[in-house]
């Protein structure tokens, strides 16, 4: 990266477009589509980051910008009315992989093959070339536009020289639980509340009065209640406000969130693809599974959310001992397509929902959620509460297929028709629950401190 070269990142259902300056315009993709058009002549140029290839309701879509069907059309009719002369513009197209280990459930949905085709096949009938394509295949990407020259770039998520193999020192039971014992301790505000929202007792009163005696946390909390993800069309500026406006009910997993926010932040570069990516990845998956959650009636939404929010942890305890040798992981899990935990088993000896059961024991967090920690990759082992471990998988699954360059991430879908069965949906709904957590998960992005171009 030019270090006098600023970059934007363009999240998912997003389009940015602009004259010429001195910016780079970057997305993630995956599954995602993206597509960046430019006009040379008149010095304007965009990139458009899809999600689907078309509403599930046709009559009714929620947000044009996420569907390629709907999206396309606007982000041509917004180039032209910036300047653009549409007989100039010139595209390039990239994502729509198979991202991790494939199953007959991304065959038959192949949503970013189908996203992929709607895109060309209008792009050709509108009579725009595309200069550039790079789609399908099993790895993510980022897709840049140079707004200086207007080029645009398709590259993996890694570009660095992958180790040797025999270079990879594997960490000794001792070491790994050494590790456990010095990771900073979760701050006991936050166990306070996780217990609270386990019990679903929401008598905040006294945790309202020790957050309003830490500024900084204070600060996170109130910034958090005024973000688009709440919603709330009154400001909050105090605590008080806040738990007069949302209810203890509301208010207890953003105090949660606040007080995590930096103990996940500052976890290394190991697994995270990005700048506080542990943390987005764990706010993003917390927001997913709870939204699930209300849409299936299974578990309480609280419970699922705080979930969410713990079931990486184990990626903290192990993020030491794979920084220094993150390609390797990255092209075993991203490129070769193999689960993530079967990675870190052959290569650790251990895997991160395992060190994350090991974390969560001692801090003494409910069974519950350690249970969560400890099967939300295979949650049909789940021994304590199976929805909400179901529920849990599917939020992290739909984080790692669809906002991807947060965190090394790769989780196994052999299962997904009988892991939807287990909450009661089906695997023709996949698209359609992807558009009903777009919402919340999309006002969460636009609020996102810590974008992926910080990199």
């Amino acid at each position: 990266m030019e270090l006098n070269c600023h970059r934007q990142h363009v999240p998912s259902g997003n389009y940015v477009i602009s004259k010429k300056k001195n910016l780079k315009l970057d997305a993630c993709l995956g599954t995602c589509v993206g597509v960046t058009l430019c006009d040379r002549e008149a010095q304007v140029g965009g990139l458009l980051h899809l999600l689907l290839p078309e509403p599930t309701d046709p009559l009714n879509p929620w947000k044009p910008e996420i569907y390629a069907s709907t999206g396309l059309p606007l982000f041509i009719k917004m180039l032209l009315e910036s300047g653009a002369c549409k007989n100039n513009l010139q595209a390039c197209v990239a994502g729509g992989a198979l991202v991790g280990p494939v199953s007959r459930q991304d065959l038959d949905l192949d949503i970013g093959g189908r996203t992929t085709a709607i895109v060309q096949t209008f792009l050709k009938d509108e009579q725009i070339p595309i200069r550039k394509v790079e789609t399908g295949g099993y790895f993510s990407c980022r897709l840049s536009l140079d707004l200086k020259t207007f080029e645009s770039s398709i590259q993996p998520l890694a570009t660095q020289t992958f180790p040797a193999i025999d270079k990879f020192k594997k960490p000794t039971t001792a070491e790994i639980s050494r590790t456990i014992d010095l990771v900073r301790p979760i701050p006991q505000i936050a166990l306070k509340m996780t217990r609270m929202i386990n019990a679903g007792n929401y008598n905040i009163s006294k945790i309202a009065a020790e957050i309003k005696k830490d500024q900084v946390l204070s600060a996170k909390v109130i910034r958090l209640c005024n973000s688009a993800f709440i919603g709330l069309k009154k400001k909050i500026d105090s605590i008080d406000r806040a738990l007069v406006i949302l209810g203890e009910k509301l208010l207890l997993p953003l105090l949660l969130t606040a007080s995590l926010e930096l103990f996940l932040y500052d976890c290394g570069q190991g697994y995270s693809l990005c700048k506080g990516g542990l943390f987005q990845h764990a706010l993003g998956t917390a927001i997913v599974a709870e939204e699930l959650s209300r849409f299936t009636g299974k578990s309480s939404p609280q419970i699922a959310y705080t979930a969410g929010l713990l079931h990486d942890i184990g990626k903290i305890v192990l993020d030491q001992f794979i920084a220094g040798v993150y390609p390797l992981f990255y092209r075993r899990t991203q490129i070769d397509g193999i689960e993530l935990c079967e990675v870190e088993s052959k290569k650790l000896g251990i895997s991160h929902p395992q060190a994350g059961q090991l974390l969560a024991e001692s801090w003494s967090l409910p069974d519950r959620l350690a249970d969560v920690i400890r099967h939300h990759h295979y949650p049909e082992k789940a021994l304590v509460d199976l929805e909400l471990t179901h529920l849990v998988y599917l939020a992290d699954l739909l984080m790692s297929r669809f906002q991807v360059g947060q965190v090394l991430e790769s989780l196994n879908m052999e299962n997904l028709s009988q892991r939807l069965q287990k909450v009661g949906l089906e695997s023709s709904q996949f698209p359609a629950i992807v558009e009903l957590i777009s919402q919340r998960l999309f006002n969460a992005q636009q609020d996102n401190p810590y974008p992926v171009s910080q990199v």
